[in-house]
């Protein structure tokens, strides 16, 4: 038997506002569009805004239903869109940003599981990395340079092939 370590690098900040002014201004749009997400099962608003490599910046909310577990997170609905809006351009960052009407969310919430496999497709088409903001709603944040930081070792078309 061998032990293979798995190291993640994950940056921490006490606020956004430590970041560079064009991801600062991915967050806020990550957190104008947590307003307008439909959650009024859970209470928790979450935003996802991804900047895309010809500058154009798409956003999308978390959308329950009550029938569980019908509904989307922020992150899959913001890759869906630009998927099918704009085929092809890779995704360069993505700020995910969580609020709640019961209480403070104080540390950053990464995304789940669904989301992180979807990312990892999108880190294959684009054929780059993905920088990750995640924003909580006191500031603080926590960012990747890339899903291997939070997903390192993610389901992906290699595993579909077969071996000779």
């Amino acid at each position: 038997m061998q032990q293979i370590r798995i190291v993640a690098e994950v940056e921490e900040y006490q606020h956004f506002h430590e970041l560079p002014n064009e991801e600062q201004e991915l967050v806020q749009a990550a957190q104008k569009v947590a307003i307008a997400a439909y959650a009024p099962y859970s209470g928790f608003f979450v935003g996802a805004a991804l900047l895309l490599e010809d500058g154009t910046v798409v956003s999308g909310s978390n959308q329950e239903n009550v029938a569980f577990p019908s509904g989307i997170c922020a992150e899959r609905t913001a890759m869906f869109w630009a998927g099918a809006n704009y085929p092809g351009k890779a995704i360069l960052k993505m700020a995910i940003y969580a609020q709640s009407e019961d209480f403070l969310v104080e540390t950053p919430v990464y995304p789940c599981g669904s989301c992180r496999q979807v990312m990892s497709e999108y880190e294959r088409i684009g054929q780059r990395p993905i920088r990750i903001l995640m924003v909580a709603a006191t500031g603080k944040t926590h960012a990747v340079n890339g899903l291997i930081n939070i997903l390192p070792v993610a389901f992906d078309a290699d595993n579909l092939k077969r071996q000779k």
